[in-house]
């Protein structure tokens, strides 16, 4: 949510401003379309063959992993620009064989958007088009996924604040996905999560370990040493289907 004081709202007695809903990006971009993403896991999968057959079937845009830490475990990466549709083509196909007849692990499951920082040369390519080749792309198959909640405190910051605490956090990032190590993929996910999280974080690369190196490095950080609250619990998959990222 945009916390930004309208020039209305500060004078007493107006009436405020109509929410700003918009998605904004470098040179007066523009946007109202945003990606969502929605991780499913499973425990109690004896063959995976049939989840990722159904998933297809259905036209499902969408990622299965095998689960690392559970050896009957997967979990289902869901994407769509219309959140309405994890209510209705995703929950139709999670809600019959054969996922039916898994056991769910709610603890694990994460909704969240793309988003924008206001600062991105190319804004579609930022909400839409850079979130879904990262998570397709046959050529990263391992992945993190975890939530966090930041601390109150750093809501009360200045803008300038705030923002050299995340470019810390930018830069170091950064590196690793300039050298082909980690790539990341950042969703909003205030008010969709049941433990009251509000990011979504997803590592994807072609190793497991550059992506528990760069969490590791995260560790040090002012942004995760001083203002977050909670963060886990942690998905690690392995790609074992995938959508074909559309050309």
């Amino acid at each position: 949510m945009d916390s930004r004081p309208s020039a209305s709202a500060d004078r007493e007695g107006a009436a405020p401003s109509a929410p700003d809903l918009l998605e904004r990006g470098a040179n007066q971009q523009t946007s109202t379309r945003r990606l969502f993403m929605q991780l499913q896991v499973y425990g109690g999968c004896a063959d995976p063959k049939p989840l990722s057959a159904a998933l297809g079937a259905a036209g499902v845009e969408s990622v299965l992993y095998a689960d690392a830490n559970d050896p009957r475990g997967v979990g289902v990466l869901a994407l769509a620009e219309d959140p309405g549709y994890f209510v209705t083509g995703v929950r139709e196909v999670l809600g019959a064989e054969p996922f039916a007849g898994l056991a769910r692990r709610p603890e694990l499951t994460m909704l969240g958007r793309t988003y924008s920082s206001g600062f991105e040369p190319d804004l579609d390519n930022w909400l839409l088009e850079r979130p879904r080749r990262t998570v397709l792309n046959p050529e990263w198959p391992w992945a993190i996924w975890y939530p966090l909640r930041r601390v109150g405190a750093f809501a009360r910051l200045s803008p300038q604040e705030q923002s050299a605490i995340l470019r810390e956090h930018a830069v170091l990032g950064r590196a690793y996905g300039d050298a082909d190590l980690a790539h990341d993929i950042r969703l909003a996910c205030h008010g969709l999560d049941v433990a009251d999280n509000d990011f979504v974080i997803g590592l994807v690369g072609r190793d497991l370990h550059p992506l528990s190196h760069l969490v590791q490095g995260m560790r040090r950080t002012a942004q995760t040493s001083e203002y977050i609250q909670t963060l886990g619990p942690f998905f690690v998959g392995h790609v074992l289907w995938q959508s074909r990222l559309a050309p």
